[in-house]
C-alpha cells in the first residue's frame, strides 16, 4: 500500500483544499508512473484507489485490465476490458486489448463476434473497422484485412495505427512500394515512432520502388 497510502496523506495534509478529483488524478497519474517502471503490483493499488473514488471513469477499468494483463491474471484482465468497453464502447485501446487477449486463449469465434457487434452497433467507427482489419490479419486473411483497413482510412485518413498495419499487410501481398508510401505517410503525421522508421529505412535499403498502378 506504498502508493496508495503516499497519496492518502498528501490528501489530508491539503485539508478541504483538494477535491475528490484532485485526488484521482493523483491516484491515476501514480498509477501510470508505476506502471511504466514495470511496478505493476504498486500500479493496481494505485489504479484501484483511483476507481473507489471514481467508479464510472473507463480509462481507469482500462489500465486495471493492462495492468493485470501484465501481471497475467487474464480472467481479471477480461473483465476490466468489458467493465471499459460497458462504459466506453469504442474504446479502441480496450477493443484492441480484449481481441488480444480473447485469441491468445484460442477464444477465436469469442473474438470474431465480438469484433462483428461492435461493427453492427457503431457502422461509421473507424476504429470498429480497423479492429476487423487486424483480426483478419491475425488469421492470415490478407485481402479481407485489406478491405477492413481502407475503410477504416475512409473514415479517419490520419490514423497512425490504421497506416502502419495496412502498411504491413501490403509487405505480405508482396507490394512493398505501396507499404512504403503508407509508412511515410504514417511517420509524418507521427515521427515519434521508431519502429515505422526502421520500416522505411528496410524498404529503402532495398530498393523499394513508387507504387505502380495496378
Amino acid at each position: 500500500m506504498r502508493s496508495v497510502a503516499l497519496i492518502f496523506m498528501l490528501g489530508l495534509l491539503g485539508g478541504c483544499t483538494t477535491s475528490n478529483q484532485e485526488l484521482v488524478r493523483d491516484y491515476h497519474n501514480d498509477g501510470l508512473h508505476l506502471f511504466k517502471q514495470g511496478r505493476y503490483s504498486d500500479a493496481e493499488e494505485s489504479f484501484q484507489a483511483a476507481l473507489k473514488l471514481q467508479p464510472a471513469d473507463p480509462g481507469i477499468y482500462y489500465n486495471l485490465g493492462q495492468t493485470y494483463d501484465y501481471l497475467h491474471r487474464k480472467q481479471e484482465a477480461e473483465k476490466y476490458y468489458r467493465e471499459c468497453i460497458l462504459r466506453s464502447p469504442n474504446h479502441a485501446g480496450a477493443r484492441h486489448a480484449l481481441t488480444i487477449l480473447l485469441m491468445n486463449q484460442n477464444k477465436q469465434q469469442e473474438a470474431v463476434e465480438g469484433v462483428e457487434d461492435w461493427l453492427k452497433k457503431s457502422p461509421n467507427c473507424a476504429a470498429a473497422y480497423a479492429e476487423d482489419g487486424f483480426l483478419w490479419k491475425q488469421m492470415g486473411d490478407m485481402p479481407r484485412s485489406q478491405a477492413r483497413y481502407q475503410q477504416a482510412l475512409a473514415l479517419d485518413p490520419n490514423d497512425t495505427r490504421v497506416l502502419t498495419e495496412l502498411a504491413e499487410v501490403y509487405e505480405k501481398l508482396n507490394r512493398p512500394d505501396r507499404s512504403m508510401v503508407l509508412y511515410q505517410r504514417a511517420f509524418e503525421i507521427n515521427p515519434h515512432q521508431l519502429a515505422v522508421k526502421k520500416n522505411i529505412d528496410r524498404l529503402r535499403s532495398i530498393g523499394t520502388p513508387l507504387p505502380h498502378p495496378d
